[in-house]
C-alpha cells in the first residue's frame, strides 16, 4: 500500500553503532510528515504557497509515506494548495494527507461543510481529530460523551464510504487516558469500528513523560487490533523520546515534523525519529539511501521557513558530530567511531574538529588532515600550532568557525613560513556627519604590501564603515588581482565585542565573515582594538584564504 515502508535486511555492524536489536518486529511502518499544517503553526513561520510546495517537494524525495498538507476549508491558503496540488498530479511518492475535524454535534457528516471541503481536497487521505478526553468533550466541545462517540462514528464511515482512507488523531489522549482510560479507550474503538486505519495517540499538551506512553500504549493494544500511530508534542522535551517509547510499545505510525517546528515547542523533529528508526532499530521507513539525504533536507527546509538550522539539532545539526575535548580527539584519531554514536554519512554529516583552546597536538594533527594536509612528517608543528591557538584565544580569537583563517595560521606556522600574498600597511577611515535628508558618508583609505613589493593603496565610500573598509581593500588588491578579486562577496557578517574577555584589553571586537566567489564560501575571524581595525583584518583574512588556492593544493600535495 502506498505510504508503507517495510522492515530493511539486515546491516552490517558498523552502519549499527546503538542498534536496539538484530531484528525489527514490524512491518509496513509508515511515517506522516505534518510540517506544512502543524509545523506551520510555529511562532515566526509564516509559509507562502510556493513554500508549502518546495517543502511537500522536498518531503516527497525524501520519501515520507504521508504528507500533511493542511486543513481545507479552513484558510484560502491551504484550501489553494490543495488545489494546486491536485493540477499539478504533484508527488511521486508520498500519499497527501487533507487534515479536518470530525461533524459538528447535531449535524450530519453528508451536511457538514468543513467535511465536505475535507472531500474537495481530492486528498486520498484524510486525518480526522476527535476528542478523547471526556473533559474536553463536555467543557471544550460542549456536548455530550456519546455523541462524541457518533460524531467520530459516523464521520469516519462516510469519509470511508465516499472512498477516502481515514486516519483519526485522538487530542489529548494520554491526559484523557490518565483521567478516564475506559472513556479514551471507547474513542479509539469508535473509530477503528468505523472503518479507521490508523489511530493516532496525541500527547497534545506534551507534558506526557516516555514511561506513561509505554504503558497506555500497551494497554490499548490489549484492546485493539487496529494500527496505532502516535503524535507528540515536545513541551517537556520528550516528544522524540515518546514516540520511540510508542514505537517500543507497539506503534507502527509516527507523527513528526521536519526540524520539529511546531506550536509553543515544537514537535517530534522528523529526522531525529527516522534515524532513530532506521539506524538503532533496524526498521526501513525510508526508500534506500534517502536517510543520507537528511542534513541536506533538513537545511533546506529551515532556509524555506526563514528559520536559521540549529547547529545542535541532532544527527543533522552542523555540531551533531563535531568534536572539541582534546581526551576526545585523540580518541578519534584511533577510531572515529569512539565518540560517535553512528557513522555522520548515514545521515548527510561531517565529523568536525572544532579547534580551540582545549586543542591539543591531537586535536590540530585530526583538523589538519581533514582539511588534506598531514602533520605527521613534520614534527613539531601540531605542538607550536596548538600553542598559537591558545595564545591567540587569550585575545578574544576564536577558531570554532573559522577554517580558512585556522589555515592560513596553518600556513605561518611552517618553517619555513610560506607567507601571505599581501599584508596591511596602513587604513584610515573618515566620517562626514550626515545633513538632512542625506546619510553618513564614511570613507576607507586602506594600503597593502605584496610580496613581489608593490605597494596598493585603494579608496571605498558607503554608508556602513565595514562596507567601505572592504571596498577601499578591494579597489586596492583589483590594481594587480583583477578579476579574481572581483568575483569575491561578503555573503554574511557578525560583530561581537568582548566583553567577556578581561584579558583582552587590547582586542575588544572580533568580526566574523564568511565569505564567497559564486562556487566556494570559507569563513574568516580576526579581533581588534575597534571594529575598523577587526573588520578590515577579517576581510584581509578572506581575501589571502581566497588568492593563495593553488598554493593550497601544490601544499597538501607535498605534505
Amino acid at each position: 500500500m502506498a505510504g508503507d515502508h517495510t522492515v530493511k535486511e539486515a546491516s552490517t555492524p558498523s552502519s549499527r553503532i546503538g542498534s536496539i536489536g538484530d531484528s525489527a518486529p514490524f512491518s509496513g511502518f509508515q511515517v506522516l510528515d505534518t510540517t506544512l499544517r502543524d509545523g506551520a503553526q510555529r511562532d515566526g513561520i509564516s509559509f507562502t504557497i510556493s513554500d508549502k510546495l518546495a517543502i511537500a517537494r522536498l518531503l516527497d524525495d525524501f520519501g515520507v509515506g504521508f504528507i500533511e498538507g493542511g486543513w481545507p476549508g479552513s484558510n484560502p491558503r491551504d484550501t489553494a494548495f490543495f488545489q494546486r496540488v491536485k493540477k499539478q498530479g504533484f508527488f511521486r511518492r508520498a500519499q497527501l494527507v487533507a487534515f479536518g475535524s470530525t461533524r459538528r454535534p447535531s449535524r450530519t457528516a453528508r451536511r457538514d461543510p468543513q467535511v465536505a471541503a475535507l472531500l474537495r481536497s481530492e486528498a486520498p487521505v484524510v486525518t480526522l481529530v476527535a476528542k478523547a478526553h471526556d473533559w474536553h468533550v463536555t467543557h471544550a466541545l460542549g456536548t455530550s460523551l456519546q455523541e462524541n462517540l457518533d460524531m467520530i462514528t459516523e464521520t469516519v464511515a462516510y469519509l470511508r464510504d465516499e472512498g477516502r482512507r481515514v486516519f483519526v488523531d485522538c487530542e489529548h489522549f494520554f491526559d484523557g487516558h490518565y483521567e478516564n482510560p475506559n472513556y479514551a479507550t471507547a474513542v479509539v474503538h469508535a473509530a477503528s469500528k468505523a472503518g479507521a486505519e490508523v489511530v493516532v495517540l496525541c500527547d497534545t499538551n506534551g507534558g506526557t513523560l516516555p514511561s506513561r506512553v509505554l504503558g497506555a500504549v500497551r494497554q490499548v493494544l490489549t484492546r485493539t487490533t487496529v494500527r496505532i500511530g502516535i503524535h507528540a508534542q515536545d513541551d517537556s522535551g520528550c516528544a522524540v523520546a515518546n514516540t520511540l517509547a510508542a514505537v517500543d510499545a507497539g506503534a507502527t505510525h509516527v507523527q513528526c515534523t521536519a526540524n520539529g517546528y511546531g506550536e509553543r515547542v515544537g514537535n517530534a523533529d522528523l529526522f531525529s525519529v527516522v534515524s532513530a528508526l532506521e539506524l538503532k532499530y533496524d526498521l526501513r521507513v525510508l526508500p534506500e539511501a534517502s536517510l543520507a539525504q537528511s542534513t541536506d533536507i533538513s537545511r533546506r527546509i529551515a532556509d524555506i521557513a526563514g528559520i536559521p538550522p540549529d547547529p545542535h539539532q541532532p544527527y543533522v545539526g552542523t555540531s551533531a558530530f563535531a568534536h572539541k575535548a582534546g581526551l576526545h580527539a585523540s580518541a578519534l584519531a584511533v577510531d572515529p567511531q569512539m565518540y560517535q554514536h553512528v557513522l555522520p554519512s548515514q545521515v548527510g554529516n561531517d565529523m568536525r574538529i572544532v579547534v580551540s583552546e582545549l586543542a591539543g597536538r591531537s586535536t590540530i594533527e585530526l583538523k589538519c588532515a581533514q582539511m588534506g594536509y598531514d602533520l605527521h612528517h613534520h614534527p613539531g608543528v601540531a605542538e607550536r600550532l596548538a600553542a598559537v591557538v591558545k595564545e591567540q584565544e587569550k585575545l578574544g580569537q576564536s577558531y570554532q568557525d573559522a577554517d580558512a583563517s585556522f589555515e592560513l595560521l596553518l600556513r605561518d606556522t611552517l618553517i619555513p613560513p610560506l607567507g601571505r600574498p599581501f599584508y596591511l600597511e596602513q587604513s584610515h577611515t573618515t566620517e562626514q556627519s550626515a545633513t538632512r535628508g542625506e546619510a553618513t558618508v564614511i570613507t576607507s583609505t586602506v594600503t597593502v604590501r605584496t610580496d613581489s613589493g608593490h605597494v596598493l593603496t585603494g579608496t571605498g565610500t558607503a554608508d556602513h564603515m565595514i562596507e567601505a573598509v572592504h571596498q577601499g581593500l578591494s579597489n586596492a588588491l583589483a590594481q594587480q588581482y583583477g578579476k579574481a578579486i572581483e568575483q569575491i562577496a561578503i555573503e554574511r557578517l557578525g560583530v561581537r565585542f568582548l566583553a567577556t574577555y578581561p584579558s583582552s584589553s587590547s582586542s575588544s571586537v572580533r568580526v566574523h565573515i564568511r565569505a564567497g566567489d559564486g562556487t566556494n564560501s570559507w569563513n574568516c575571524v580576526a579581533v581588534g582594538a575597534t571594529m575598523t581595525e577587526a573588520a578590515c583584518q577579517a576581510l584581509i583574512e578572506a581575501y589571502c584564504f581566497a588568492l593563495t588556492r593553488s598554493d593550497r593544493e601544490a601544499l597538501r600535495k607535498r605534505m
